[in-house]
């Protein structure tokens, strides 16, 4: 089976740049953010209003590329995080995890046994549709699978140190908007309270030897979070990406009147 490289990088201290993408999901979208040196990419399900179909073709359109597909579910249950695994993500992003228990969940859901509870189906598309003995597929299979707990409550953050100790979350993503927004001051990203939350995330996730993940605007923001601990970030997402270059390409190509 396909390794995980991002998921390898990571653990061995390195850093992993991606996006996140909503709208554009064209068949060619995984080479293009392969040649732009993403090495993984997370699809979201939680907003985006797209469907497991959509999903699906986009894995097999990064299949044989260097890049990792991973998939944002839209919540924490079950049969959203099997379906997409099935579908051959290498890694599960769940929103809202606030506690140990959910934490204990997705790192059930998303491996087979003995680690997990995941249930079992072979050459299928999480397989490449290949052959092969069942029980070195099923380990193969939770060596890559990355599961990422997207802590973005003040109770997630009151609970990141029982969340990130829990074996089987590999990354804790720090959800700024919502977190802001469950602290009562949304979009204040310079307040005391959401510094001191940051803070206790990338601990929390340091004291476990396990990465801090972001989503950054641009380079500029992604090199002052990677300072603040943070090594898995999201550089935009593809649409603030495209509107950004779109815009900065129109201002550009504007002559300036001349003056009377």
């Amino acid at each position: 089976m396909r390794s995980n490289p991002v998921k390898v990088s990571l653990a061995a201290g390195d850093l992993a740049f991606g996006t996140m993408v909503f709208e554009f999901f064209t068949p060619g979208l995984c080479q293009i953010l392969h040649t732009a040196g993403a090495s993984f990419v997370i699809l979201d399900m939680e907003h985006s209003g797209v469907g497991i179909d959509t999903i699906k073709a986009q894995i097999a359109f990064a299949r044989g590329l260097g890049i990792v597909p991973m998939v944002r579910v839209p919540g924490c249950h079950y049969h959203l995080i099997a379906t997409v695994l099935d579908a051959g993500a290498l890694g599960i992003m769940v929103p809202m995890v606030e506690t140990e228990e959910q934490a204990r969940q997705i790192a059930a859901w998303t491996r087979y046994r003995p680690e997990g509870v995941r249930g079992l189906a072979f050459s299928m598309a999480h397989d490449d549709y290949l052959g092969g003995e069942v029980a070195v597929k099923m380990r193969e299979a939770n060596d890559r699978v990355m599961a990422i707990a997207l802590i973005e409550t003040e109770k997630g953050i009151e609970n990141a140190d029982a969340i990130m100790a829990v074996p089987g979350i590999d990354v804790g993503w720090l959800g700024h908007f919502d977190l802001t927004d469950s602290m009562g001051i949304a979009g204040q990203f310079d307040h005391p309270r959401f510094d001191a939350a940051v803070t206790h995330l990338v601990s929390a996730c340091s004291k476990v030897g396990k990465p801090a993940g972001f989503l950054a605007g641009n380079s500029d923001v992604a090199l002052s979070w990677q300072a603040k601990g943070f090594r898995m970030l999201c550089l935009g997402t593809d649409i603030s990406l495209m509107k950004e270059a779109l815009t900065n390409a129109i201002s550009g190509s504007k002559i300036a009147k001349p003056l009377a």
